[in-house]
């Protein structure tokens, strides 16, 4: 076989074995795609309203004059998770339901009821889950601000009753 048709037999497989080693365009990763995170159930509707879901929770907060905990996270964070688990767990779901109106708020990949975030304050700048404490008439008590709840999973379930414990004792739940 002479040089210059080896060398173009060679190039030849050379280019064939790229094709079929390289994806096609379409199914490349774009930048957009490679920041979502895979879908997970969890305690964080995708589908809800969360601005009605809100003002339905402030209007049973003017009748039981109990304020409003509304938590922010997304199914795929494992503190979101953890804290909602804590939050089921017997002692901890009867402060949830003895002194507070609780709403979950999803925010998907933070692309998500961001209205909602915005209106209430901005709250998970500095990670999720955060919380927002709403009295009855609607201002703003106590909001996570400084990312308090953003390690969740290590945090005890008593630590998690504490804390909101904490929030009903200081007077402003």
């Amino acid at each position: 076989m002479n040089r210059p048709l080896r060398v173009s037999l060679l190039a030849s497989l050379l280019f064939a074995g790229l094709q079929i080693v390289a994806p096609p365009p379409a199914q490349a990763a774009s930048p957009a795609r490679a920041k979502t995170h895979a879908v997970v159930e969890g305690p964080y509707s995708a589908t809800a309203d969360a601005g009605a879901e809100v003002r339905q929770a402030l209007e049973q907060a003017r009748r039981n004059q109990r304020p409003v905990l509304v938590f922010f996270g997304a199914n795929w964070c494992e503190d979101c998770r953890s804290l909602a688990r804590s939050l089921e767990l017997p002692g901890n779901a009867g402060l949830m339901a003895r002194d507070f109106n609780v709403v979950k708020v999803d925010v998907g990949d933070f692309d998500r009821n961001l209205d909602v975030v915005d209106q209430l304050g901005g709250p998970i700048a500095k990670g999720i889950p955060a919380a927002v404490l709403l009295a009855p008439d609607g201002s703003i008590r106590y909001s996570t601000k400084a990312g308090e709840l953003s390690t969740a999973r290590r945090m005890s379930d008593e630590g998690v009753h504490d804390f909101f414990a904490g929030l009903v004792a200081d007077g402003r739940g």
